[in-house]
């Protein structure tokens, strides 16, 4: 391969890198052991992979820039060369990592990335790509090489950090639920904590909201037509149709959730079946567009019907509906919160139980313990208060998790 082919991927990464900012890093970027030889990096589209990457290429290479690449997959140069290209004059010039984005749109990608660990073990190699990923396929048997991590999309703690440069620890479930009052008490000191919730459940699970707040509708749009036309096809083998079915469901969903689904009536709309529907289904949830909401005995016994159905979070309720419902944004930030830490289930009574132990009902400042009651380890998600009192948490608080 002549030098002047591979000329205008060096330029990139180069031009990428100068240009990523660092001064506010995702919660992922501290707990990714950079040392391993392969790691991967999935989650959804535009919750900062790619950021992620070219922060460290930058604070680790700055000095020795030609050690790392950066490589998308969506350049054009990939039209007519071969990753193993890349990889073979990027370590043959003294490269020592390289970084690849979208590995999802490469056919094969896990026996490529196997077969590039075995010709280049001294190669550090780092790729991201769709939540819709299959880390476990025995294609190229990686899973006993990488290090798989997961980004989800930005909590309420992390928004107060860009939003207000506020920069909190993360807090474990159990210690909130016995310290909730101190810890508001401290977060909420010269801080009015509400309007922000406000703004975060319109667009704050998405850092690219800094770039354009009042057209971050228009850009979460785009960015769900393009998980659904472009990531989806990338990852399963699906028909045109199916991938117009896809779309329509979720679209049917959003207008709906989250009652109780009846499926048959979905699946009869959509003019599938019972299987390929479920299957519709799971691809809207490994591409993290929504939520599924199980009880124990069915997850135990794999029964594929979902007690409940909601959007992934409050960002795509306001971006996806004409009015988003106040009662549904609030069950939906604590699923998408407490679901990124934690095992949510469908309870018996009240909304959510979380680690088989705790039951939360989610509501209003005037809601009570009644449909809880006597309830063991029961507490109350409140919306609109600043500070809790005993089991009454504040909702906004359910955002301090990660």
């Amino acid at each position: 391969m002549e030098n002047t082919s591979i000329e205008g991927l060096y330029a990139t990464s180069l031009a990428a890198v100068r240009r990523v900012k660092t001064d506010i890093h995702r919660y992922l970027y501290y707990q990714i052991n950079w040392d391993n030889w392969l790691i991967a990096i999935k989650g959804a589209r535009g919750v900062g992979k790619t950021t992620l990457m070219l922060q460290h290429i930058k604070e680790t290479f700055g000095d020795s820039p030609e050690q790392a690449l950066y490589v998308s997959l969506d350049n054009m140069w990939f039209a007519n060369h071969t990753l193993s290209e890349v990889v073979e004059y990027h370590y043959n010039h003294g490269g020592t990592h390289l970084f690849i984005d979208e590995i999802h749109r490469y056919p094969h990608w896990q026996t490529v990335i196997k077969n590039m660990a075995d010709e280049y073990p001294d190669m550090h190699i780092a790729y991201t790509g769709s939540s819709m990923l299959r880390m476990d396929s025995r294609e190229g048997d990686l899973s006993r090489r990488q290090i798989v991590y997961t980004m989800h999309n930005m909590s309420f703690r992390e928004f107060l950090l860009f939003e207000k440069g506020v920069d909190l620890p993360a807090v474990g479930l159990s210690d909130l639920l016995a310290d909730h009052v101190k810890i508001a008490m401290r977060v909420t000191e010269g801080l009015k904590i509400l309007p922000c919730f406000d703004r975060y459940l319109k667009y704050g699970c998405y850092p690219f909201y800094l770039r354009d707040s009042d057209g971050f509708g228009a850009r979460l749009q785009s960015v769900i037509r393009a998980v659904l036309t472009d990531d989806l096809p990338a990852v399963d083998e699906i028909t045109y149709a199916t991938q117009q079915k896809v779309m329509r469901m979720l679209m049917i969903l959003a207008e709906c959730v989250p009652q109780t689904p009846k499926m048959s009536e979905l699946y009869a709309t959509l003019e599938t079946n019972r299987e390929q529907g479920m299957k519709m289904l799971t691809m809207l949830q490994r591409a993290a567009l929504v939520q599924l909401l199980t009880s124990e005995n069915k997850r135990l016994h794999n029964l594929t019907k979902p007690d409940k159905i909601y959007l992934n979070n409050p960002n795509l309720m306001y971006a996806l509906t004409p009015r988003a419902d106040t009662g549904t944004l609030r069950e939906t930030f604590f699923l998408n919160q407490l679901a990124n830490t934690a095992e949510v289930n469908y309870p018996a009574h009240g909304d959510f139980l979380v680690d088989h132990q705790y039951l939360f009902e989610v509501g209003g400042k005037s809601k009570t313990f009644e449909q809880i009651k006597d309830m063991p380890n029961s507490y109350l998600a409140v919306d609109d208060i600043e500070i809790g009192h005993l089991n009454r948490i504040p909702l906004w608080m359910f955002g301090l998790l990660y």
